[in-house]
């Protein structure tokens, strides 16, 4: 992981982008190294506008929820960075500018020609895709995961380089209800999305055309259609020390809890996450779980040990409770 020097590994990613551009479609590694730059130039501090907006309504008796816009703080680190793969975490800094809350927030891991893609297909269900080698020639998949690392959705698609921007826009693809509307919505069951990143000069953007669809009763149909756009304008933030700390303190809680996951993954043909029995999302105890751990009320083993049994509890993987590394000899 790297916190010293990650602005200015930010500002040379970026730099590479725009310097390259010209010359992107030279050889296969020339656009590599330009995929890489562009995904490493997402690292850094950010102004961020959250703001979502449904626009048509498709069923006639349907109306529109009023806009929501969202201010934000954050602070995106790379926590892998191979020839092939990265990851980003993003980190949410909350209330006062010199003293800040901080909550982890998304995480996007993108692997170059992946031989599969995760699928999610409605209900608390995912599943795999199987790609060929003519799929995923020179594409790149960015699979998108929760607060608390479990899956959201995945896409697949080409980087385009220009002079003065990098964009990655892949197929139509299903993900869940956000938190925005799960917390206080039940009229419809997934959102159809298209996603679309642009690296720029001054920061990025992420794009996403929602279609919000109905499923149950063994029935599709489309309710309202919605523009989201997220926008990531570097800055120098206050505060960002709080961030440094919580992550030197949960990292290794952290990787535990994505170590997990990829045991679920590569059991799975089909998994699924559910809610207790009580309503309780999963992201509630594993949150509460690493939060111990930043303020030295539990150890990392320890905090691990007990969100594992909750994942345990409330993920099936083909029908049956996982098996968890770390847990059966705790």
């Amino acid at each position: 992981m790297r916190l010293d020097g990650w602005k200015s590994a930010a500002a040379a990613g970026l730099a590479a982008v725009i310097c390259a551009a010209a010359a992107w479609a030279e050889t296969p590694g020339s656009r590599l190294e330009q995929d890489r730059a562009a995904i490493l130039a997402m690292e850094g501090e950010y102004a961020v506008t959250f703001d979502f907006r449904e626009h048509l309504p498709i069923d006639a008796d349907y109306e529109l929820h009023d806009q929501k816009v969202t201010p934000a703080r954050e602070v995106v680190y790379v926590i892998a960075d191979e020839t092939d793969f990265i990851s980003l975490q993003h980190l949410l800094l909350v209330g006062p500018a010199d003293a800040p809350i901080v909550i982890k927030h998304w995480r996007q891991d993108w692997a170059y020609e992946p031989a599969r893609l995760m699928r999610y297909r409605g209900f608390n269900t995912w599943d795999f895709a199987e790609l060929s080698p003519e799929q995923t020639a020179g594409a790149w998949s960015q699979t998108v995961y929760q607060v608390d690392d479990s899956p959201r959705y995945a896409g697949l698609a080409r980087w385009i380089h220009e002079v003065n921007a990098s964009t990655w826009e892949p197929a139509v693809s299903w993900r869940p209800l956000p938190r925005r509307d799960a917390t206080i919505r039940e009229d419809y069951d997934v959102i159809e999305a298209v996603n679309r990143h642009t690296v720029t000069e001054w920061g990025w953007t992420h794009e996403q055309d929602n279609t919000k669809l109905i499923l149950r009763d063994g029935e599709r149909r489309a309710l309202v259609r919605e523009h989201g756009i997220n926008t990531y304008r570097s800055t120098e933030l206050a505060g960002t020390q709080a961030a440094t700390e919580y992550w030197e303190a949960t990292q290794d809680y952290w990787a535990l809890i994505r170590n997990a996951w990829s045991s679920v993954f590569e059991a799975a043909g089909e998994f699924t996450v559910d809610d207790d029995a009580e309503g309780t999302h999963l992201y509630m105890p594993l949150l509460s779980a690493g939060q111990d751990v930043a303020n030295g009320e539990a150890g990392t083993q320890d905090a691990y040990r007990a969100a594992a049994a909750v994942m345990a509890a409330q993920v099936r993987v083909n029908g049956a409770e996982p098996v968890l590394p770390g847990l059966s000899d705790s």
